[in-house]
């Protein structure tokens, strides 16, 4: 599709979605429509058992079920619309409707780094404060914490869009992507946009920066207190309480480092929306996975649930 100028306002946006991959739409369509389902259905099963569960009260599980509404609400902002795109070879949104999409996918994104530093500072607190844990990790302090996560994840990104609603949008309506991210949004503005990227530098970087340097930080004293203790089963027994937990943390920092920090110069638009669908899409849909397969306590809740349908 050939994009459109003119002086009108933009009250249209057209995705492309992935056009050299038309071939195989039908086979795209089908594995999107999978992993949307996994990611629903999983998600929603660790809340049921985090909530029915005796066994699971606990505040890493309070954190968990948070994370899996922030990934379900993460999917169900992107998944639905690019099953469209995928079909139709492009898909046609409402501006506001664009603006909509990056507001719940990104205030998402924002509070699922905001819950897994949280679940880093939980686990820090159980592995090298075991006797003070309950005292700091109370219910009042984590209720607070989910708090603060949920309004500062989307006061932030509000303050993005009524930005991005400030600026002019009159040239091409055509974004070369499955979903309105910030960037390709910004580049069809007929405006000067340096501001909003200025401030959302100065709002976004320092606090994504000392996110990840306080997991950094959390895990960097939890493997030291591992290293000292003096019994091969008590190390392993420590390990495991937050080896799913560092998967995941690795799995989302590594995307987004990998998206967003490697050069795009020489890099096709193929490679960079493959690159995006890992945190986009694939990253919701493990998560769940990792926490239940790889968690005892999981497993044994899952049982009791279905043994007391029957």
């Amino acid at each position: 599709m050939t994009p459109v100028r003119n002086l009108s306002r933009i009250s249209e946006i057209h995705l492309l979605g992935f056009r050299s991959l038309h071939q195989c739409n039908v086979l795209l369509f089908i594995l999107l429509l999978l992993i949307y389902y996994v990611t629903i259905s999983g998600n929603v099963t660790i809340i049921l058992l985090v909530t029915r569960s005796r066994s699971l009260q606990s505040p890493m599980y309070f954190f968990l079920t948070q994370l899996s509404i922030s990934d379900s609400l993460m999917a169900t902002s992107i998944i639905p619309n690019m099953l469209y795109v995928v079909m139709e070879n492009d898909a046609t949104l409402t501006f506001t409707g664009c603006l909509t999409q990056f507001y719940f996918f990104s205030a998402s994104l924002a509070l699922e780094s905001l819950l897994l530093t949280g679940m880093s500072y939980d686990r820090y607190q159980a592995i090298c404060n075991p006797l003070r844990y309950n005292n700091v990790m109370d219910y009042l302090f984590c209720m607070k914490f989910v708090g603060f996560s949920w309004l500062l994840s989307f006061s932030a990104i509000l303050n993005h869009v009524l930005a991005i609603c400030g600026l002019e949008f009159c040239g091409a309506n055509v974004i070369d992507h499955y979903f309105c991210d910030l960037s390709p949004l910004l580049e069809l503005s007929c405006s000067d946009t340096f501001v909003v990227q200025v401030e959302v530098t100065l709002l976004v970087i320092p606090m994504a920066l000392f996110q990840f340097l306080l997991v950094i930080v959390s895990y960097s004293f939890i493997i030291f207190t591992i290293l000292k203790i003096p019994s091969l089963t008590g190390r392993q027994k420590a390990f495991s309480t937050c080896s799913s937990h560092l998967t995941v943390v690795s799995m989302y920092y590594g995307t987004l480092l990998c998206t967003y920090l490697v050069p795009t110069r020489g890099q096709t638009l193929t490679a960079s929306k493959v690159l995006s669908l890992l945190y986009t899409v694939v990253i919701p849909c493990v998560n769940p996975m990792i926490y239940s397969l790889r968690n005892k306590d999981m497993k044994i809740a899952f049982y009791r649930l279905i043994l007391l349908r029957k």
